[in-house]
C-alpha cells in the first residue's frame, strides 16, 4: 500500500503495517476525544515514524494515488476534528 505523510512524500509500506497504523490512529481519537494537543502531537508522531521506518520511500518523480494520507504531526486539535472519518483520522485501509 502506498501511505502520503503530508509534507513528507510518500512510502510503500507492506500491509503487514496495517495493525500498527490502526493502533496508533486509536491513539489519535483517544487524543482528540480528551481534547490533548501533547498526545495527539505524539500519536501523529509515532504514525510517521511507523510508515518511515517500516515502509520504503517513494521516489518524489513517482506520482502515484495514496492509499492512506496521514496529516502532519502539528496537526491542531480543531484540524483533527475536521477530519476525522467517524473512526480515527485514517478511513479504513485497503
Amino acid at each position: 500500500m502506498i501511505v502520503r505523510l503530508m509534507g513528507e512524500g510518500q512510502w510503500r509500506v507492506d500491509d503487514s503495517l496495517e495493525p500498527r497504523l490502526h493502533d496508533l490512529d486509536e491513539a489519535t481519537e483517544q487524543a482528540v476525544a480528551a481534547a490533548d494537543q501533547k498526545a495527539l502531537h505524539a500519536a501523529l508522531a509515532a504514525l510517521a515514524e511507523a510508515v518511515r521506518s517500516g515502509g520504503e520511500k517513494v521516489d518524489d518523480s513517482h506520482l502515484t494515488a495514496s492509499d492512506l494520507v496521514i496529516p502532519p504531526v502539528d496537526l491542531s486539535l480543531a484540524e483533527a476534528r475536521e477530519i476525522l472519518h467517524g473512526e480515527g483520522l485514517l478511513p479504513d485501509l485497503p
